[in-house]
């Protein structure tokens, strides 16, 4: 395994904190599981993010990078778990580069990548301003497709590793006034297939986490709050523990709670039936 020359920490993002003592080399476990190694974790400021950064804290193993926009929550969400912190914005121009380069110098290698960043907009798309549809597809897809396309062949020349990519419920679906943050997830369930059958025979995974709705600030963040009383939000960690599930497991696809897989199966063998479901109770 080659590991990548040191470089100069420059651009946008400033690291804070000094990184974790260097371990020896992650080994791999059976079906591209991973028992610890080096893990970047994006949108780690709060929610889903910073619950995922936790549960590898607590699993021990892990030299932990964690990106985010807000600096303050970031840093608080890094000293809790012993990790560096990379404040950045991942749409600004080359910071997907600048960000995979500190993650190789600070751990060594990246072994696991959670895309967790994301954002949403609520409303009728006829009233969707344009500069908030380019925004909700450059945070959640492209974002992440060019943060992946930076570590993935880093994974793929040592042999082993593993990229989470958290999509949503709304991507499998669709959900009425959210049809951009709806296209934008589906596009990473696509995305999620057609890399991992480019990826058998290199020990790298790619697993997609399927979250449903989840207590976090993502609802007040996109403008509007959720206000249905089902299905009821689930806590940030249960979303963690999914993602762990998948790393552990070496799991292509976890759904968040269980249940939620139903409506796409139902969807896929019925979709009529699915649709006039959809339009009484969606």
């Amino acid at each position: 395994m080659s590991q990548a020359p040191s470089r100069p920490r420059s651009g946008p993002g400033t690291p804070v904190g000094a990184p974790a003592p260097l371990t020896a080399a992650s080994r791999r476990a059976a079906d591209g599981a991973l028992p610890g190694g080096g893990a970047l974790v994006t949108g780690a400021s709060s929610g889903i993010g910073a619950a995922v950064a936790r549960r590898l804290a607590a699993e021990g193993g892990w030299r932990l990078v964690l990106n985010g926009r807000d600096r303050a929550r970031l840093e608080e969400v890094a000293r809790g778990t012993s990790a560096v912190a990379y404040p950045a914005d991942l749409c600004g121009p080359g910071a997907e580069r600048r960000l995979a380069e500190f993650a190789l110098d600070s751990v060594g290698r990246v072994d696991l990548l959670v895309a967790g960043a994301g954002i949403g907009w609520a409303g009728p798309f006829s009233t969707m301003p344009q500069p908030a549809i380019d925004e909700v597809f450059d945070v959640n897809v492209l974002a992440t497709l060019h943060l992946i396309r930076q570590l993935l062949p880093h994974m793929v020349g040592q042999g082993t590793g593993r990229v989470v990519i958290i999509g949503s419920l709304a991507g499998t679906v669709g959900v009425r006034d959210e049809a951009v943050y709806s296209a934008a997830k589906a596009a990473l369930s696509a995305f999620a297939d057609a890399v991992r059958y480019e990826l058998r025979g290199t020990g790298v995974g790619i697993s997609h986490v399927v979250p449903g709705v989840v207590d976090t600030p993502f609802f007040d963040r996109r403008g509007v709050p959720y206000r249905r009383a089902r299905p009821k939000p689930v806590p940030a960690s249960q979303v963690a523990d999914a993602v762990w599930e998948a790393v552990s497991r070496g799991r292509d696809e976890v759904y968040v709670p269980g249940w939620t897989r139903l409506p796409g199966r139902v969807r896929g063998a019925a979709p009529a039936l699915y649709r006039r479901l959809a339009a009484r109770f969606g």
